[in-house]
């Protein structure tokens, strides 16, 4: 769908905003909003319960996604900033995180953290539903960050915030924006949605068919038989069952990894963490570096191509095969190493390693109160299957040519859903800054509409 432009436009004199219609103003949002006008008092009586919104609980694209509740005497001292419909809440802290959310009809007793700048749209100025989309879009945002000061947690000034210039439409011009990313963005959002879902049917499926594979086979006339293991039920009669220490590589030993690497050491070895685990594959760069003398101390726990990387704390039981290109690398005590042994393909202990019924019992023996993390010894016990080497190598193929094409049309859809949020980011920035004309605009016939015009108070 394309949109006219507008037919005459000026120099906004803000090089990140360009051009923008003839007729709008350009001014600092202190002109047209205030900021931080309503707290919550000292004095609130104790048994006052709150909704407390924290920087977690907000994102760009969902908005406001959930609240803690509290009594006011057991809430944190930043629970202070009272918010009302048509407030926009900015966070100053963190700024890279992108917490930014329209406030749309919320209780009264919603607080939002000090962390947040409270945008308030003035009367007759301002559309509140407006500066929720002007205020999420990628050039204002994008700006935050840039002014924002700090290595850890960079932070701007919420002075320094309304400071910064933005466009204001007349009123009426304001509500048709507002209107159309209304309607526009409900209808990208579905399509996200419809993606999302797929991607885990996607998933779901694959997850199925490797679980299918590495615990009954391939043959579903085959004899089975117990497997002696209550999570593992009926196994192929002729499949041995062995503990994974007895399966895996005699010369190495399943480890974990470096307790305190250090800091970071130029031109040092590489070490894997739990939070380099959370894709579908282990990235081949982008490692922090421990010193030559720190990994030689845990020679035991060095990985090479091969290997299979397994999360022992926090995410416990996920397993990723390290790539080829990270030929010398070592763990963190987060990771356990295994090496698979002679009798069994890496790649058919890696897939039963992931499987359901497999990461179910990891879950099951992971102990801990503050983080979940199984230990060294549970690992080494964990029951696994053992087909013939023929075998494992037809599992093998079946998997890396059923599953990979599940995974392609996974990784598909996931790169729609990117170019979605990619439009919908564009649409944004492009209607609240004059570069299209959606004066004109109207819904399809039969689609639901917003309504069509709203009155300043």
């Amino acid at each position: 769908m394309s949109f006219p432009a507008y037919p005459a436009n000026k120099e906004s004199g803000v090089e990140w905003m360009g051009e923008v219609p003839r007729h709008w103003n350009i001014t600092p949002l202190k002109f047209s909003a205030s900021c931080n006008d309503a707290v919550l008092p000292d004095s609130t009586d104790e048994d006052y319960e709150i909704k407390y919104v924290e920087i977690s609980d907000v994102n760009e694209i969902s908005g406001i996604t959930g609240s803690t509740s509290y009594k006011f005497s057991d809430a944190p001292s930043r629970a202070r900033r009272m918010l009302q419909d048509g407030d926009v809440l900015i966070s100053t802290v963190r700024t890279y995180l992108r917490a930014i959310a329209p406030v749309v009809t919320p209780p009264e007793n919603l607080i939002a953290s000090t962390g947040f700048a409270v945008i308030r749209p003035r009367k007759s100025i301002l559309d509140g539903t407006f500066l929720g989309y002007l205020l999420r879009a990628e050039w204002w945002i994008s700006e935050v960050i840039a002014r924002s000061v700090g290595v850890s947690y960079p932070a701007i000034n919420a002075s320094d915030l309304i400071g910064l210039n933005v466009p204001v439409p007349a009123w009426d011009e304001q509500i048709q924006i507002a209107r159309f990313l209304d309607h526009e963005t409900a209808r990208i959002d579905a399509l996200i949605e419809e993606q999302q879902r797929l991607i885990e049917l996607l998933k779901e499926k694959r997850r199925a068919l490797i679980s299918q594979a590495v615990t009954k086979g391939l043959d579903p006339t085959v004899l089975m038989k117990n497997s002696g293991v209550e999570w593992l039920g009926l196994v192929p009669s002729h499949w041995d069952v062995k503990q994974l220490k007895h399966v895996v590589d005699p010369n190495t030993s399943i480890t974990y990894g470096i307790v305190q690497a250090g800091p970071e050491f130029e031109g040092g070895v590489p070490y894997i963490r739990t939070s380099d685990m959370s894709g579908e594959e282990l990235p081949v760069s982008g490692y922090p570096l421990t010193s030559p003398e720190i990994d030689e101390s845990y020679a035991r726990s060095r990985v090479r191509p091969g290997d299979i990387v397994m999360s022992i704390r926090a995410s416990v039981g996920k397993c990723l095969l390290v790539p080829d290109e990270l030929t010398v690398a070592n763990l963190t005590q987060g990771t356990a190493k295994i090496s698979a042994g002679q009798g069994i393909t890496r790649n058919f202990l890696l897939a039963f390693l992931n499987a359901s019924a497999t990461q179910n019992y990891f879950d099951l023996m992971a102990k801990g109160a503050t983080f979940k993390e199984i230990t060294l010894d549970a690992l080494r016990r964990t029951p696994v299957l053992l087909p013939p080497a023929n075998e494992q190598i037809k599992i093998d193929q079946f998997v890396a040519r059923n599953a990979g094409l599940l995974s392609e049309t996974c990784k598909q859809a996931i790169q729609s859903v990117s170019l979605l949020q990619e439009r919908r980011s564009a649409l944004i920035s492009a209607a609240v800054t004059g570069k299209i004309d959606v004066r004109g605009w109207q819904p399809p016939s039969g689609a639901p509409s917003p309504e069509l015009a709203k009155e300043a108070v």
